[in-house]
């Protein structure tokens, strides 16, 4: 597979709307390709949930991007949730192999560079934090440096909701940044592709002098790295956007203009009939 599926689009997914994020930056990076974007909103938060049953949701939608019942199967996967990156990655590629698939990693390397306080904050769910992928980047990448952490509870839902200014996410906010604030903070990373929808909002918290960082131009900069290696890049555009969802497609549609900029159709899948759980 390369040159051969210049035409085929990209996948991508996440639990819900938070890996709209990282489609905003392909479509600003790739405007030539064309996309598909899945939302398993049947199974949003995927943060709280063991990572056993990340990895049969993550790789049942993998298999049924790279195996369609109609349409042309994609040529890259890009996995815009920390949560399924951190639980299922690597069996993905395992399961996978002749697909090349782009995942996330919290940007704890580039804000251990950043720090002049030597404080960083990170913002990411439950599951991200328990993963080996966050374990091995802080290991690799912070030593020197102090790693403040919150989960932030309720506020995938938040953003889910379209509540992205509301009183009650302010709150979830300001529970997780004054305590960093206290402790000197300059920098925060954002460890799950839903929180990049609130950065006005964490902005107004912590004030100009603190940076967040969100890795989504980056994963898309890597996106054209690989189709360029495998001769896959498609020069002729413009690209289009499918769009599907687990969930309720009126739900993710009336969301769309707000944090994808645009109206568009959404198409149901259900699980048990399109997609299966996945597990080998």
């Amino acid at each position: 597979m390369a040159a051969d599926q210049v035409g085929h689009p990209l996948g991508v997914f996440d639990s819900g709307v938070g890996g709209l994020s990282v489609l905003r930056a392909l479509r600003q990076e790739l405007p030539g390709e064309s996309l598909v974007y899945l939302a398993d909103q049947a199974h949003v938060p995927y943060g709280p949930r063991p990572l056993e049953q990340v990895r049969r949701f993550s790789a049942g939608i993998a298999h049924y991007l790279l195996h369609p019942s109609a349409g042309l199967p994609v040529k890259t996967l890009v996995v815009a949730c920390n949560t399924a990156s951190a639980a299922a990655l690597h069996e993905m590629r395992r399961f996978f192999p002749d697909t090349p698939f782009v995942g996330m990693e919290p940007a704890v390397k580039p804000a251990a560079e950043y720090t002049r306080t030597g404080v960083v904050g990170v913002l990411a769910t439950p599951a991200t934090f328990q993963g080996a992928l966050y374990a091995s980047v802080i290991e690799r990448f912070a030593r020197g440096v102090t790693v403040l952490q919150d989960t932030c509870p309720g506020l995938v839902a938040q953003i889910e909701a379209g509540e992205l200014d509301s009183p009650l996410t302010r709150r979830i906010l300001e529970q997780a940044l004054l305590p960093m604030l206290a402790q000197g903070i300059d920098t925060v990373v954002l460890g799950c592709t839903h929180y990049p929808f609130v950065i006005p909002l964490i902005q107004s918290i912590t004030g100009s002098g603190v940076r967040v960082i969100d890795p989504a131009p980056a994963v898309a900069r890597q996106v054209r790295r690989v189709l360029h290696e495998r001769r896959a890049l498609n020069p002729a555009g413009p690209g289009q956007v499918s769009y599907l969802t687990t969930g309720d497609p009126a739900r993710l549609s009336a969301l769309l203009p707000a944090l994808a900029g645009e109206n568009a159709p959404v198409r149901q899948l259900s699980w048990g009939m399109e997609l299966q759980e996945y597990a080998a």
